[in-house]
C-alpha cells in the first residue's frame, strides 16, 4: 500500500464551547511516504491535528471546523480505513481483553482475511517488541506495555497515513529506541506517511525527512528538513518552548540544596507489589524485596523498566493498593493520629497526607470545568470560598492555565491535562506527593514550570515520589533514585 498523501487549507477546528481555536489557519501539503516529525507548544494543536487526519474530532455538535483538510483527496471521515493512529493516552485504545485479539481488531473490522490477521498480529507484536503470549490479559499489561500494543495494533492495519501521538512517552529509553525503529522500518516496508508528535525529539530527528513546527497562535512557525529548522531557526523554536536536539536542561541539581535531617515520613518494608486480576483470589507479583524510605523535603524517583512495577509500587505506597507482602507504615508527622496503614485510611484522610497523580490524566478528571477540577479538593476539606479561590487562582497562573479556567477539562491536550492534574493534586497541600510521569507530553517551557513547581513543594517540606522515564528530571531534581528491574546509572 502507497503512502497517503495530507492537504490542509486553511484549516482549523475548535471545540464546542471554547472560545480559541485548537489549530487555525494550516497550510500543507505532506507527500506520500514522507516522515514527519510535528513539533510545537503545548497546546498547539499538535494531537487536533492528528485527530482530524484521522478522522475521529467529531461532527458539529463536537466543534467547528473551517478550510479543508483532505487525506487522498477526500475528507478524513470519509477514508478512515487509510489512517491508522496511537492516542496519547493507551488505555484509551486497549478494547479486548487479551493481547492479540486487541491486535487482530482493527484488521477484523478491515476485511483482512482471517488466515493473514494472525500473521500479521505475531509480526507487529514481534516489530514492537512486546514479548507476551497472544492470549495475555491486556489488563495485566502496564502503561509502557499498552502503549507498545496500541502501536502493534496500528502496524497490523497496515495503514498509508501512519499518526504517532507521542509513542514513546511511556517507554524506558531501550523500548523508546525499539519503538521508534520498528515504526521506522513499517514505513519503509509499506511506504506509508509518517507523522509523528515527540517531545523526544533527538530520538526521531535524524529518523525523519520533515520537521514541521504549529505556531501557538496558529499557522506554520516552521517547516522544512531537520538541519534547516532546528539549526537555523533554533532561537525562534527554544523562545516558543519547543525541544530541541540535544538541548541541555539548566538547572541545578536540587539534592546541592539541601541541608540538615528531616522526617521519614513513610517507609517500605520488605515489599512486594502486584496487582489482582478480576476475579481472582491471588495477587500477580511484579516487584519484591523492596525496602525504601520516603522523606520530607525530599524528592525520591522511581526508574526502571516497562513492566517492572513502578506504577504499582508508588500506587501502593499512596495507599491506593494492597502490598502483596511486607508493609507500608506511615510515620506519625504523616498520618497525625491515624492507622500506620495508608490503605486504611478515608479518601477525605488522603486529601491532606498523600496527593497522587496518575500515569493517565483522564483516570482522575471529575468535573466539566477546569476551575471545577481545582477545586474538588479545597471544597471536600470544607475550605470558605475565598480560600478557595485563592488557592485556585494561584495553581491556574502557575501552570499557565488561567486561559482555560472555563474550559472542559477533557478537551485538553495532554499536557495540559497533566498539568491540571498535578495542579488538582496540589490544591488540598498534602504532606506527600506521588507523581506517575509528571512531564508526560510537555514541551521545554512547561517542563521547567512543572520542574520548578516540584521545586518549590519539596522547598516547602513535602515529601515527592515520582514515577518517571525522564533521565534530565532525574538529574535535576531528584534527591535519590529507587529503580526497579535496572542498575541506575
Amino acid at each position: 500500500m502507497s503512502g497517503a498523501r495530507v492537504v490542509a487549507r486553511g484549516w482549523g477546528w475548535r471545540h464546542a464551547g471554547r472560545r480559541r481555536w485548537a489549530v487555525q489557519d494550516l497550510d500543507l501539503d505532506l507527500v506520500p511516504g514522507q516522515r514527519i516529525l510535528l513539533l510545537g507548544a503545548s497546546g498547539a494543536g499538535k494531537s487536533t491535528l492528528l485527530r482530524g487526519l484521522a478522522g475521529v474530532l467529531g461532527d458539529v455538535e463536537d466543534g467547528e471546523a473551517t478550510g479543508e483538510l483532505l487525506v487522498d483527496g477526500a475528507p478524513p471521515a470519509r477514508v478512515r480505513g487509510r489512517a491508522g493512529l496511537v492516542l496519547q493516552d493507551p488505555d484509551a485504545q486497549v478494547i479486548l481483553a487479551r493481547v492479540g485479539d486487541d491486535v487482530a481488531f482493527a484488521c477484523e473490522n478491515l476485511g483482512v482475511p482471517a488466515d493473514e490477521i494472525w500473521a500479521r498480529v505475531d509480526e507487529s507484536l514481534d516489530a514492537v517488541a512486546l514479548r507476551v503470549a497472544r492470549d495475555h490479559s491486556t489488563s495485566h499489561l502496564s502503561g509502557g506495555q499498552k502503549q507498545r500494543l496500541a502501536l502493534a495494533g496500528i502496524l497490523a492495519m497496515r495503514p498509508g497515513l501512519l499518526l504517532l501521538d507521542e509513542p514513546t512517552a511511556n517507554l524506558d529509553p531501550a523500548g523508546a529506541i525499539a519503538v521508534r525503529d520498528a515504526v521506522i522500518a513499517a514505513a519503509e516496508r509499506t511506504g506509508a506517511t509518517l507523522v509523528v508528535v515527540e517531545h523526544r525529539v533527538e530520538l526521531w530527528a535524524d529518523a525523519v525527512d520533515r520537521v514541521i513546527v504549529l505556531a501557538a497562535g496558529g499557522g506554520v512557525l516552521a517547516d522544512g528538513s531537520p538541519e534547516t529548522v532546528f539549526h537555523e531557526q533554533a532561537s525562534e523554536l527554544a523562545a516558543a518552548g519547543v525541544w530541541l536536539p540535544g538541548a541541555r536542561v539548566e538547572r541545578e541539581p536540587a539534592a546541592r540544596r539541601i541541608d540538615g535531617e528531616s522526617d521519614v515520613l513513610l517507609r517500605g518494608e520488605d515489599l512486594a507489589v502486584g496487582r489482582r486480576p478480576f476475579g481472582a483470589r491471588a495477587v500477580d507479583v511484579v516487584s519484591s524485596g523492596i525496602d525504601l524510605s520516603v522523606t520530607a523535603g525530599r524528592v525520591l524517583a522511581i526508574t526502571g523498566d516497562n513492566g517492572a512495577g513502578k506504577s504499582t509500587l508508588a500506587m501502593t505506597l499512596a495507599g491506593l493498593l494492597p502490598a502483596a507482602s511486607g508493609r507500608v507504615v506511615a510515620a506519625e508527622p504523616l498520618r497525625a493520629g491515624r492507622g500506620a496503614d495508608p490503605l486504611r485510611w478515608s479518601a477525605r484522610d488522603l486529601l491532606t497526607r498523600i496527593g497522587t497523580v496518575f500515569q493517565s490524566p483522564e483516570h482522575q478528571l471529575l468535573t466539566t470545568r477546569v476551575r471545577a477540577e481545582l477545586e474538588v479538593g479545597p471544597r471536600a476539606l470544607g475550605l470558605d470560598a475565598a480560600e478557595i479561590r485563592a488557592r485556585v487562582d494561584e495553581l491556574l497562573e502557575r501552570l499557565r492555565l488561567t486561559h482555560l479556567a472555563a474550559v472542559n477539562p477533557y478537551t485538553l491536550s495532554g499536557g495540559e491535562k497533566r498539568r491540571l492534574t498535578v495542579a488538582a493534586t496540589l490544591a488540598t497541600r498534602p504532606r506527600m506527593l506521588v507523581l506517575d510521569e509528571p512531564t508526560y507530553g510537555q514541551d521545554a517551557r512547561t517542563w521547567r514550570e512543572l520542574a520548578g513547581l516540584i521545586d518549590d513543594v519539596r522547598d516547602a517540606g513535602t515529601a515527592v515520589v515520582m514515577v518517571t522515564h525522564d533521565r534530565a528530571l532525574v538529574d535535576a531534581i531528584a534527591d535519590s533514585e529507587y529503580s526497579l528491574g535496572v542498575t541506575a546509572p
